[in-house]
């Protein structure tokens, strides 16, 4: 069952109003309170708080567009779209940088979360009640927006820093990538402090102390910060963080049952309770659309699909017991699947042709035969199979290599795989070749799960032509790609021109 916290209260917005005499047709409208008839309560706080996750469920984010960012636009997915300028968008053919669905949706709704979380940063410590639960309220807010200011430096790298709650006129101030990082690690850091390990009951499902360490070894790997990086990921693996988490059966990752278990650090929970638009009023849909937008020919839309080369990439390495990699049966929809697993795509068959592939996580082929607008699977933002291969990386790049083959194998382990040393004794403690295997090892245990893009950008994999060349080897989308240029997303031309602060980014 879908915890209560996901049925949102809103707080009225905060429009003041000029007051006239009192008298009897002067009261207050519960339903479009001000501020200062608000912000009272811990009630108040807690509602707060519940607006900023229910920006989970509009579409320029985790509802919709931000899996074409992330996934499609990596070297994993694609576009076919009729839909030409959808398409465009993933693969670097930017005409429109007003282009709503490619862009301003997904700027729009970032800022309007964080706007949620400076109304809580700003409010809430004035309001008197129980200091340890005013301590995770807070913690939230930071939490969710250091999660958001993650990835708006991950997409559009200087992305205006907002920290107070703002007025329509006014006009932020240009960011730089470091100070964005900055804040990241300022807010996670500070989250992480008032964030209980673990929450039970209705509160299941929140941001923790794990979900915020995790998040912070994430944005300081992007920067290279090896060395703090493991430190904020110890807490999950080798110090007390570690007795929270561990690998449960792969499926259950990307199904409607199991939510929230061991292996999970932070998911969105997604609901089919409300088959309603998105929007914020207390009936709106709270599902997933990525379905629907990314599920085969006659399922969905077919907006989006993955690259044929992952299941090649698949089927290099046999199990120890002779079989396919079980991870590839629920990871792409591909020719030859009911074949290789004997398992049909939402319990039917049909001719693929021969160089497609679909990503299969999130989808509800084992529970129904299409899919719509309100997918009720939790999107697993962090698995801790994430965390262990993230770990590996940081010990590789620190110079601890025979170290990092420990949580490696871990996640291979579970598939089946034979140790990392046993199935390729040629890496040894090369740094470099481990590196170079470590790539492939997450694209097999994470494909389709929005962190390859932050992947490529980390690894330096777009830096340079030649490195984008090698990309484009496997995803031809990349021959349009730009050094310099392309590694972020134009900022939406209103907010240039609307604004006398900012510039547009390099390239553009």
């Amino acid at each position: 069952m879908k915890k209560t916290f996901l049925i949102i209260f809103f707080a009225g917005l905060l429009v003041s109003t000029a007051g006239c005499k009192k008298d009897l047709l002067d009261q207050s409208n519960p339903n479009t309170l001000t501020t200062d008839q608000f912000w009272r309560t811990e009630a108040d706080a807690q509602k707060g708080v519940n607006a900023i996750y229910h920006m989970f469920y509009q579409n320029g984010g985790f509802n919709r567009w931000i899996y074409f960012r992330l996934d499609l636009t990596s070297d994993e997915g694609f576009s076919k779209s009729p839909w030409v300028e959808l398409a465009d968008w993933t693969r670097f053919q930017y005409v429109n940088y007003n282009f709503w669905e490619g862009n301003v949706n997904t700027y729009r709704d970032f800022y309007k979360a964080i706007f949620r979380c400076n109304q809580v940063l700003e409010n809430v410590p004035n309001i008197q009640f129980d200091q340890t639960r005013k301590t995770q309220l807070i913690a939230q807010a930071k939490f969710l927006r250091g999660f958001y200011y993650y990835y708006a430096a991950v997409l559009w790298e200087n992305f205006p820093i907002v920290t107070t709650t703002q007025r329509p006129e006014d006009m932020p101030k240009q960011s730089t990538l470091a100070e964005v990082w900055a804040l990241v690690e300022k807010d996670l850091t500070e989250a992480s402090s008032g964030l209980p390990e673990q929450w039970t009951g209705n509160d299941l499902g929140r941001a923790t102390k794990g979900a915020a360490q995790a998040m912070l070894g994430r944005a300081l790997m992007q920067q290279k910060k090896w060395a703090q990086a493991k430190t904020a990921l110890d807490y999950l693996v080798t110090g007390t963080g570690r007795n929270f988490y561990d690998l449960v059966n792969y499926q259950d990752n990307f199904r409607a049952e199991n939510e929230n278990n061991k292996e999970s650090v932070f998911e969105i929970q997604f609901s089919d309770v409300n088959k309603n638009a998105e929007g914020d009023n207390p009936n709106s849909n709270m599902g997933s659309n990525r379905s629907q937008f990314f599920a085969p020919r006659s399922i969905g839309w077919s907006d989006g699909q993955a690259r044929n080369w992952i299941v090649a990439e698949f089927k290099k390495e046999k199990t120890t017991d002779g079989q396919i990699d079980p991870r590839l049966q629920h990871t792409l929809f591909y020719p030859g699947s009911e074949t290789d697993f004997g398992v049909k795509t939402y319990g039917r068959s049909w001719q693929w042709d021969a160089d497609e592939a679909w990503f299969k996580k999130y989808s509800r082929d084992y529970m129904r035969s299409n899919e719509d607008y309100f997918n009720q699977i939790n999107n697993r933002v962090i698995r801790y199979a994430d965390v262990l291969l993230m770990y590996a990386e940081v010990q590789n790049e620190l110079g601890q290599t025979a170290d990092a083959y420990t949580y490696v194998n871990r996640v291979r382990a579970r598939a089946k795989m034979a140790p990392l040393a046993t199935a390729y004794p040629a890496i040894g403690n090369d740094q470099a070749l481990f590196r170079e295997r470590l790539k492939t090892e997450r694209l097999l245990e994470l494909c389709g799960e929005s962190v390859r893009w932050a992947d490529l950008k980390r690894w330096g994999d777009l830096d340079t032509q030649a490195g984008v060349n090698r990309v484009a080897e496997r995803d031809p989308d990349f021959r349009n790609f730009v050094v310099g240029k392309s590694i972020r997303l134009p900022l939406p031309q209103i907010e240039v021109e609307n604004n006398t602060n900012l510039r547009q980014n390099p390239g553009y």
